[in-house]
């Protein structure tokens, strides 16, 4: 492969105008690029998350979700294209129901937080619901490839459930939320 940002800037998104992968322009506020700015977002959040001291098994869990997502934002650049499969979304679900079976059961909802790590996952976690909801606009006027639909779902419960681990991992308790608090 050869050099794909060998210029940084090119003058042409001055006008509110920006280049999808495959070549089209298209505005800068439409649905597209607001789903490919919250898939970024969200990807740089998983790295702000990438810094913390984590198990090295939840590091490489999100490394590969960095890929995937940089994946799909390349689906979202270039219409009609697909890279998302429905390995990928298995592949979440299978870590989803390892991680989970070892948490103790939810009798309460619980609030963002706990420990710094587990607060980060948090935040992914409503970044991706976020980007969830754009992408899905996107689907409703430009098909999504349907594994990328249930990945971007799967990913926002994976994180709920890796910062839950996380808190469990570093032996700080989830924040139980509590109706009547004075």
């Amino acid at each position: 492969m050869g050099y794909r940002l060998s210029k940084i800037f090119t003058r042409s998104g001055d006008k509110g105008v920006t280049s999808l992968g495959d070549g089209s322009k298209t505005k800068k506020f439409s649905d597209r690029i607001v789903a490919l700015g919250s898939i970024d977002e969200l990807n740089s959040m998983i790295g702000l998350m990438l810094t913390e001291n984590l198990s090295p098994k939840i590091n490489k869990i999100l490394t590969v979700i960095q890929h995937h997502l940089f994946n799909l934002g390349g689906e979202i650049s270039m219409p009609g294209h697909k890279i998302i499969q429905k390995d990928d979304v298995l592949e979440l679900e299978e870590i989803i129901t390892l991680y989970n079976k070892d948490l103790p059961p939810l009798k309460e909802f619980i609030l963002p937080g706990g420990s710094r790590a587990a607060a980060f996952c948090h935040m992914a976690r409503t970044i991706c619901r976020r980007t969830e909801q754009a992408i899905f606009k996107l689907n409703s006027v430009d098909a999504i490839n349907s594994y990328s639909l249930q990945y971007i779902n799967r990913l926002s419960d994976l994180l709920f459930v890796l910062a839950r681990v996380i808190n469990k991992h570093k032996k700080v308790k989830d924040i139980f939320w509590k109706k009547n608090i004075s």
